[in-house]
């Protein structure tokens, strides 16, 4: 029996611009995304032997089973390779559920990889990509990690230049935001006479030099669901006001919610941010943008820590 514990990265977008509908009836974005150090827990078991099986157990009981989409990634990965065995997965769920920040779709990356590096021959790196992207639009992101650029439906990325890390506070309340009604009520605002605007303000936001590191972003980045999303639930509004008035810079809706994130100039802003935060129901977490090299070496390091046996 092979084992491997490993952590699941949360992610926020610097920015959601969504340009409209595609044939596929997937939604074109321009989005960045960006690691932070929130994460869930998985410790990953595979026998190659007595299967094939595929178990998956949680601290919360309703994302146990073989729905979960840490559970199909598994499965995808050993019909992919042609690979027998038992699976067993253990998720200490720490990311807020449907709350934008992809927690999700990380921990489907995160067992494409633990469990790819147990199995032999090793999977190349292009299978891993092409079942995350069946898997969800934010899977691919998370095998690549740091800061990068989404585009198409999200399953496109490209690595852009790390800035310094910075500290946040993300703030999750107890709603739940559905994805699919947010891009129903955003329909209507798709005009294409607004997409080349679009693009061109997004491509202003992104900018960096092409050498030495990533700036901070010389213009507020926009997230496009905020416009719908604070209609529905004027809630999310007020909570975004109040991380500017803590100081946050900028301050933005995750995904299409319901968590927003504030980012401050250091710990010790973002820890009094929190302090000073009143949520009647939910998290609050300070943490930290993690990389794109600090992300890979903690990969590297929990596929060094994996134990092997029979």
């Amino acid at each position: 029996m092979s084992a491997i514990r490993v952590e699941a990265l949360a992610k926020i977008n610097l920015g959601l611009r969504v340009l409209y509908r595609r044939p596929d009836n997937f939604h074109e974005l321009r989005t960045v995304f960006q690691t932070i150090s929130l994460a869930d827990r998985i410790d990953l078991q595979y026998r190659r032997s007595g299967g094939p099986a595929i178990e998956l157990t949680c601290n919360r009981a309703e994302l146990s089973g073989l729905h979960n989409l840490a559970a199909r990634a598994a499965r995808r990965l050993l019909e992919a390779t042609g690979n027998i065995g038992r699976v067993s997965l253990q998720l200490e769920k720490r990311i807020p559920v449907g709350a934008g920040l992809g927690g999700g779709s990380s921990d489907a990356a995160a067992v494409l990889w633990a469990l790819g590096s147990l199995l032999r021959p090793l999977p190349p790196r292009e299978l891993l990509f092409h079942l995350a992207a069946e898997l969800g639009s934010d899977v691919p992101y998370f095998l690549l990690g740091g800061r990068a650029l989404g585009v198409g439906r999200g399953t496109e990325v490209y690595p852009l230049a790390d800035s310094p890390a910075r500290w946040l506070l993300v703030v999750a309340p107890s709603i739940a935001v559905s994805t699919a009604e947010a891009y129903r009520r955003l329909a209507p605002h798709l005009t294409s006479s607004r997409w080349e605007d679009k693009i061109d303000r997004f491509c202003s936001v992104i900018c960096v030099p092409e050498q030495g590191p990533a700036r901070d972003f010389k213009l507020d980045p926009e997230n496009d669901f905020e416009a719908v999303v604070f209609r529905l639930y004027p809630e999310l509004e007020r909570l975004k006001a109040r991380l500017g008035e803590l100081g946050a810079r900028p301050a933005l809706l995750c995904g299409s919610g319901s968590a927003l994130f504030g980012l401050f100039a250091d710990r010790r802003q973002a820890l009094r941010a929190r302090d000073s935060f009143d949520l009647d129901d939910g998290d609050r977490f300070v943490v930290k943008t993690v990389g794109r090299a600090d992300y890979q070496t903690r990969w590297r390091g929990w596929l060094d820590n994996k134990s092997t046996g029979r």
